[in-house]
Order: C-alpha cells, then sequence, then structure tokens
C-alpha cells in the first residue's frame, strides 16, 4: 500500500559493474576491466524493468566506461521514460583529480552517454560521493561542461565522501565563481546526535526495513524527498568476490539477496521520480 505522505521521493541508480569498486588493489587497473565478467547488462535490464512496471520514474547515473561499450542499456533506459545522468567517465574519485583531469573526464562521459541515448546529460554523481571539502572547483567545472544539478554530495562522515551540507534539496552557492548550483544530497536519518546513512548501498542492503520506514518517515516529517541509490552489483549474490579488507568485504557482499525485495516493497509504498524532476530542474 502506497503511502499518502503527498512527497516525491528521488530514485536512482549508478551504473557501474562490479569491478568498478574502488580501493582494491585487483580491480584498480582499467586494462584488465574488460577481461573481467560483467554482471551490469543482467540486473540493470531487471532494474528498468522493474522500475518501470511499478509505474516509477528514476535516473541511472551511468559510468562514460559503460555506456561505451553497452550502450543499448543507456537506450533502453531512455526509451522507457528514465533520465540519464553522468557518473564520471572512469570512475575515479574526484578529490584525486585536478580541474583539467576531472573536466576531461566528465566532457567524455558526457559524449558517449548522449550518444547513446539521445538525451541531454544534466545531471552528476561523483563516484564514492568524492566532492568534499577543498573541491568546490569542480562545481565550476559541472557549470562549464553543461551540468544542471548535482547530486554528489553526503552530509555524513564515511570513507571516501563527506560534506557539510544542508539535508535536503538546496542550492550549493560554495563554487569558486560564485554560480549557484542545485543540490540533491543523500539523506540521512537521526539516532539522537549521530547521522545515520539508510536508504542506498551497503547501507539499505544490511538495514531491516523497519530502520528504513523510519528514516522515510523521519524525513518526510520535514518535508524532505528521500534519495535512493542503488547499484546494479547491490542486487547480485553471484557479485564475483576479491581480496579485500574484511570491513569493505562485509559491507560490499552484505545481504545482497535481499535487495530486490526491499526495492519491491519501496515502490509499493512509497512515490518515486527521477533527481531532476524531484529538484524541479530540466
Amino acid at each position: 500500500m502506497r503511502t499518502e505522505t503527498g512527497i516525491t521521493d528521488a530514485l536512482s541508480f549508478d551504473i557501474e559493474d562490479w569491478f568498478h569498486i574502488v580501493e582494491v588493489e585487483s580491480l584498480a587497473d582499467p586494462d584488465t576491466w574488460a577481461d573481467k565478467e560483467s554482471l551490469v547488462e543482467r540486473y540493470t535490464e531487471w532494474i528498468v524493468e522493474t522500475v518501470t512496471n511499478a509505474g516509477a520514474r528514476c535516473t541511472f547515473f551511468v559510468l562514460g566506461w559503460i555506456a561505451e561499450r553497452y550502450p543499448h542499456l543507456v537506450e533502453l533506459m531512455t526509451q522507457h521514460g528514465h533520465e540519464v545522468g553522468s557518473h564520471s567517465y572512469w570512475h575515479r574519485k574526484v578529490y584525486e583529480l585536478d580541474a583539467e583531469t576531472f573536466r576531461e573526464d566528465m566532457q567524455r562521459s558526457i559524449d558517449v552517454i548522449e550518444a547513446a541515448g539521445g538525451q541531454k546529460v544534466i545531471g552528476f554523481r561523483a563516484p564514492s560521493f568524492s566532492i568534499t571539502p577543498g573541491t568546490e572547483w569542480a562545481f565550476d567545472v559541472l557549470h562549464d561542461v553543461g551540468i544542471r544539478y548535482d547530486a554528489s554530495l553526503f552530509p555524513a562522515s564515511r570513507a571516501h565522501g563527506g560534506y557539510p551540507c544542508p539535508e535536503g534539496p538546496h542550492i550549493f552557492d560554495g563554487a569558486p565563481s560564485g554560480r549557484p548550483m542545485p543540490e540533491l544530497p543523500m539523506s540521512i536519518m537521526r539516532f539522537g546526535p549521530k547521522r545515520l546513512p539508510f536508504s542506498g548501498g551497503g547501507y539499505l542492503r544490511l538495514l531491516p526495513m523497519s530502520i528504513i520506514r523510519r528514516g522515510f518517515e523521519q524525513q518526510h516529517r520535514h518535508g524532505r524527498p528521500v534519495v535512493i541509490y542503488l547499484h546494479p552489483r547491490d542486487f547480485a549474490p553471484d557479485c564475483p568476490r576479491v581480496p579485500m579488507p574484511l570491513h569493505r568485504h562485509f559491507k560490499c557482499y552484505v545481504n545482497t539477496r535481499s535487495t530486490k525485495g526491499k526495492l519491491h516493497s519501496l515502490l509499493d509504498r512509497y512515490t518515486f521520480a527521477s533527481c531532476a524532476d524531484v529538484l524541479g530542474v530540466s
């Protein structure tokens, strides 16, 4: 049963393959990626079908590397009325790049995504939410390449990101040029003084639905939409295992068998639209 909150939440998927996990030595060399078994096609096709059949609209933040190799996936997304944004080309963390390298990466990703889907790219999400304090220059690059909104800021501490920003949609005005950018940060919930992510990736896989629903209720009470973000590998119990620290292994692989059921439950209960639609950006 769908809740009647009057709030439309944002549904998004970061389209990358399982071997794009960051900071895993055996996966770091892009020259080896093409030789690895891919999971992205069948799980992305399942996501598109599931979301479309539920009558929802979402945003796919697609890695340029994926769009160049599987252009039919981007075409499938646009054919079913979904938004397609950029997740960069190489899946490199923004805070490890300089402005010119980031600009080249972004332009390449936009070019291949637009060629595949025939839809203008207006949204961006940084790999690993890696726009952090000190990398505000990235917003000027985004403006320069035609991006109209960002969905990269994570208002809580995390391993590869974290940026102190308002909760919920807002205008980011911290770029060196002062140009404003609509921002859709990730959602968090509060347990006393603590900020807890609940609505995406390993957090969504780990937490029970009762806690996830509590997060929705908390955000909706404040009039804020929830941002869901998932990856094809989040649905893949057959995802290949590679050596990594124990805590990373747990976060990467925990509860992958539960994610399909959780997505169905969320689609049944809440109203979802694309990130651009939730922000009112076109």
